[in-house]
């Protein structure tokens, strides 16, 4: 996948002609876009934390002068290694940018005989990932989809089960209201849906040494807010699905393009303008925010409070439309 236009933050040190040059031909290229200037690393690691940066350019004081002086010179890229497609683009894009301008200086300065030297060092510091191991990447992106898939799969089968039965009209005419119904049906599902959670993460920690960096009490609780968004798909895909097989059908339909929008398989930053902008509306990327954050990252609910306050917006309109449909369909 060709990802360019990563955003990039920069930490330049020796502000000097040669700096400024260095920042120009990274920005120049197709590869990094400079979104911010910050003046530590601490700033650099709170905007990676949240995501608004996934690269930072270190330009260390003296770079300068030891330009000036032909001296070979060296920066530090850090490199976001939650995702190792983009962290591994990241790597080769900053090698590739700083030997052109490496050469295009040399050139200038001693003539085309330069071609065979090296004026730059670019050195990579990955965080997050260091080793750049594709488990680390794709098992907290697992127990996002399997989260979402059994809760809203199971709570749609079991509604429409009972009312291929016919069991749902005979507990309407009892004191039971819809939603105390509702929710008999589904929470042993939903305690089914958090045991294989957490035989998943077991396994990840484990089996496949994914460390969880951050608080499995905070993951555990904002996994039962997501909750609420796929609980509240099954039940509208309840309502509309006559027998088991469309909502089987339905589910699917509904989940599929949101696995495959939500940063799951593909950077969204890899995607087109325009999926980028519907993937703001795919609960699911949210999801896979929260717990790559809290299991690579170690943040915190400040740094998450964005994805949190999207995902209960969606999760609580999502459901409001389901009872209200479900209300509907039983009258």
């Amino acid at each position: 996948t060709d990802i360019r236009h990563l955003r990039t933050a920069v930490l330049d040190a020796d502000r000097t002609v040669q700096s400024r040059d260095l920042i120009a031909a990274y920005r120049a290229s197709n590869y990094f876009d400079i979104v911010a200037t910050v003046g530590s690393e601490e700033e650099l690691a709170y905007l990676m934390d949240r995501g608004a940066v996934r690269a930072g350019l270190l330009i260390p004081a003296g770079f300068g002068a030891d330009v000036a002086a032909g001296r070979q010179a060296t920066i530090a890229v850090v490199i976001d290694g939650s995702d190792p497609n983009v962290a591994n683009t990241v790597f080769a894009a900053s090698q590739q940018v700083g030997l052109a301008h490496s050469l295009r200086f040399l050139e200038r300065r001693i003539g085309a005989s330069a071609a065979t030297m090296t004026l730059l060092e670019v050195r990579p510091r990955v965080w997050y990932n260091p080793q750049m191991r594709s488990a680390n990447f794709v098992i907290p992106g697992l127990v996002a989809m399997i989260l979402f898939l059994l809760t809203s799969m199971f709570t749609a089968l079991s509604i429409v089960r009972e009312r291929e039965r016919g069991t749902i009209e005979q507990l309407m005419v009892t004191p039971i209201r819809p939603i105390e119904m509702v929710v008999g049906k589904i929470m042993p599902y939903v305690g089914v849906a958090f045991f294989d959670i957490l035989e998943v993460l077991a396994i990840a920690v484990f089996w496949f040494r994914v460390p969880i960096h951050g608080s499995l009490l905070l993951l555990l609780a904002l996994l039962a807010l997501s909750m609420i968004t796929s609980l509240g798909i099954g039940i509208f895909v309840s309502s509309v699905a006559s027998t088991q097989q469309e909502a089987m059908l339905l589910v699917w339909l509904m989940i599929l393009p949101s696995i495959f929008l939500s940063g799951f398989f593909f950077p969204i930053e890899a995607m087109p303008k325009a999926l980028q902008a519907v993937s703001y509306v795919v609960p699911l990327r949210y999801m896979l925010v929260i717990i790559r954050g809290i299991i690579l990252k170690g943040v915190g609910l400040r740094i998450l409070a964005e994805q949190v306050v999207a995902l209960a917006v969606f999760g609580v309109g999502i459901m409001v439309v389901a009872a209200a449909r479900f209300r509907k369909r039983l009258g």
